[in-house]
Protein backbone atom coordinates (compact mmCIF):
# COMPACT_ATOMS: atom_id res chain seq x y z
CA UNK A 1 0.00 0.00 0.00
CA UNK A 2 1.34 3.39 -0.99
CA UNK A 3 1.23 6.21 1.50
CA UNK A 4 -0.63 9.38 0.52
CA UNK A 5 2.47 11.17 -0.78
CA UNK A 6 3.59 8.18 -2.86
CA UNK A 7 0.11 7.76 -4.34
CA UNK A 8 -0.12 11.43 -5.30
CA UNK A 9 3.41 11.40 -6.69
CA UNK A 10 2.59 8.35 -8.83
CA UNK A 11 -0.20 10.47 -10.37
CA UNK A 12 2.31 13.27 -10.98
CA UNK A 13 4.61 10.87 -12.83
CA UNK A 14 1.77 9.37 -14.90
CA UNK A 15 0.51 12.78 -16.04
CA UNK A 16 4.08 13.91 -16.79
CA UNK A 17 4.32 10.97 -19.24
CA UNK A 18 1.09 12.12 -20.90
CA UNK A 19 2.42 15.68 -21.27
CA UNK A 20 5.64 14.32 -22.81
CA UNK A 21 3.66 12.16 -25.24
CA UNK A 22 1.48 15.13 -26.22
CA UNK A 23 4.51 17.36 -26.79
CA UNK A 24 6.25 14.65 -28.80
CA UNK A 25 3.24 14.34 -31.12
CA UNK A 26 2.81 18.10 -31.38
CA UNK A 27 6.43 18.56 -32.44
CA UNK A 28 7.10 15.42 -34.46
CA UNK A 29 3.74 15.15 -36.16
CA UNK A 30 1.85 18.48 -36.09
CA UNK A 31 -0.67 16.91 -38.44
CA UNK A 32 -1.44 14.20 -35.84
CA UNK A 33 -4.48 16.15 -34.67
CA UNK A 34 -6.57 13.03 -34.11
CA UNK A 35 -3.92 11.55 -31.82
CA UNK A 36 -3.34 14.67 -29.69
CA UNK A 37 -6.96 15.40 -28.77
CA UNK A 38 -7.53 12.17 -26.79
CA UNK A 39 -4.24 12.67 -24.93
CA UNK A 40 -5.29 16.22 -24.01
CA UNK A 41 -8.64 14.87 -22.81
CA UNK A 42 -6.92 12.20 -20.73
CA UNK A 43 -4.55 14.77 -19.17
CA UNK A 44 -7.58 16.85 -18.18
CA UNK A 45 -9.45 13.86 -16.73
CA UNK A 46 -6.42 12.65 -14.75
CA UNK A 47 -5.69 16.10 -13.34
CA UNK A 48 -9.33 16.75 -12.48
CA UNK A 49 -9.55 13.54 -10.41
CA UNK A 50 -6.14 14.19 -8.84
CA UNK A 51 -7.04 17.74 -7.82
CA UNK A 52 -10.37 16.59 -6.41
CA UNK A 53 -8.86 13.93 -4.13
CA UNK A 54 -6.21 16.37 -2.94
CA UNK A 55 -8.83 19.03 -2.18
CA UNK A 56 -11.35 16.64 -0.57
CA UNK A 57 -8.98 14.50 1.50
CA UNK A 58 -5.27 15.36 1.46
CA UNK A 59 -5.30 19.13 1.93
CA UNK A 60 -7.93 19.13 4.72
CA UNK A 61 -5.94 16.47 6.62
CA UNK A 62 -2.77 18.51 6.23
CA UNK A 63 -4.49 21.75 7.16
CA UNK A 64 -5.38 20.21 10.52
CA UNK A 65 -1.92 18.77 11.07
CA UNK A 66 0.66 21.31 9.84
CA UNK A 67 1.39 24.86 10.90
CA UNK A 68 1.91 26.17 7.34
CA UNK A 69 -1.51 27.04 5.91
CA UNK A 70 0.17 29.33 3.36
CA UNK A 71 1.54 26.28 1.53
CA UNK A 72 -1.95 24.86 1.22
CA UNK A 73 -3.45 28.20 0.20
CA UNK A 74 -0.87 28.42 -2.59
CA UNK A 75 -1.50 24.81 -3.65
CA UNK A 76 -5.24 25.49 -3.86
CA UNK A 77 -4.64 28.67 -5.90
CA UNK A 78 -2.47 26.60 -8.27
CA UNK A 79 -5.30 24.09 -8.57
CA UNK A 80 -7.65 26.92 -9.53
CA UNK A 81 -5.26 28.07 -12.26
CA UNK A 82 -5.01 24.49 -13.57
CA UNK A 83 -8.81 24.13 -13.55
CA UNK A 84 -9.17 27.26 -15.68
CA UNK A 85 -6.66 25.90 -18.21
CA UNK A 86 -8.38 22.49 -18.17
CA UNK A 87 -11.73 24.15 -18.94
CA UNK A 88 -10.17 25.93 -21.93
CA UNK A 89 -8.56 22.72 -23.16
CA UNK A 90 -11.83 20.81 -22.80
CA UNK A 91 -13.68 23.52 -24.72
CA UNK A 92 -11.36 23.07 -27.71
CA UNK A 93 -12.95 20.71 -30.19
CA UNK A 94 -9.72 19.68 -31.89
CA UNK A 95 -5.96 19.96 -31.63
CA UNK A 96 -4.71 23.29 -32.94
CA UNK A 97 -1.59 25.38 -32.24
CA UNK A 98 -3.70 27.27 -29.66
CA UNK A 99 -4.56 23.99 -27.92
CA UNK A 100 -0.89 22.99 -28.00
CA UNK A 101 -0.07 26.28 -26.25
CA UNK A 102 -2.72 25.66 -23.58
CA UNK A 103 -1.48 22.11 -22.95
CA UNK A 104 2.08 23.43 -22.73
CA UNK A 105 1.00 26.15 -20.27
CA UNK A 106 -0.83 23.54 -18.18
CA UNK A 107 2.26 21.30 -18.23
CA UNK A 108 4.41 24.18 -16.88
CA UNK A 109 1.85 25.02 -14.18
CA UNK A 110 1.58 21.39 -13.11
CA UNK A 111 5.36 21.00 -13.09
CA UNK A 112 5.71 23.97 -10.72
CA UNK A 113 2.90 22.65 -8.49
CA UNK A 114 4.48 19.18 -8.36
CA UNK A 115 7.87 20.65 -7.45
CA UNK A 116 6.33 22.59 -4.56
CA UNK A 117 4.49 19.52 -3.32
CA UNK A 118 7.64 17.38 -3.51
CA UNK A 119 9.93 20.01 -1.97
CA UNK A 120 7.63 21.48 0.69
CA UNK A 121 4.29 19.78 1.25
CA UNK A 122 5.26 16.09 1.17
CA UNK A 123 8.27 16.50 3.53
CA UNK A 124 6.03 18.45 5.95
CA UNK A 125 3.38 15.72 5.75
CA UNK A 126 5.97 12.99 6.32
CA UNK A 127 7.47 14.75 9.34
CA UNK A 128 4.14 15.51 11.01
CA UNK A 129 3.56 13.30 14.06
CA UNK A 130 0.13 11.73 14.20
CA UNK A 131 -0.59 12.12 10.48
CA UNK A 132 -1.28 8.57 9.26
CA UNK A 133 -0.15 8.74 5.64
CA UNK A 134 -0.91 5.04 5.07
CA UNK A 135 -4.56 5.46 6.09
CA UNK A 136 -4.74 8.72 4.13
CA UNK A 137 -3.30 6.92 1.10
CA UNK A 138 -6.00 4.24 1.37
CA UNK A 139 -8.74 6.91 1.50
CA UNK A 140 -7.22 8.76 -1.45
CA UNK A 141 -6.99 5.58 -3.50
CA UNK A 142 -10.58 4.56 -2.74
CA UNK A 143 -11.93 8.00 -3.69
CA UNK A 144 -9.72 8.12 -6.78
CA UNK A 145 -11.15 4.80 -7.98
CA UNK A 146 -14.72 6.06 -7.42
CA UNK A 147 -14.06 9.23 -9.41
CA UNK A 148 -12.26 7.40 -12.22
CA UNK A 149 -15.17 4.97 -12.53
CA UNK A 150 -17.57 7.94 -12.74
CA UNK A 151 -15.43 9.54 -15.47
CA UNK A 152 -15.50 6.33 -17.52
CA UNK A 153 -19.33 6.14 -17.34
Amino acid sequence: MKDACDLLDADHIAVKHLFVEYARLAMAAPAAVAERQPIAARICAELTVHAQIEEEIFYPALREAIASPGLLDRAEAEHQQAKELIAQIQAAKRATPALDDLVSELARAVELHVKEERDDLFPKARSTPGLDLEALGARLQERQQELQAAVRR
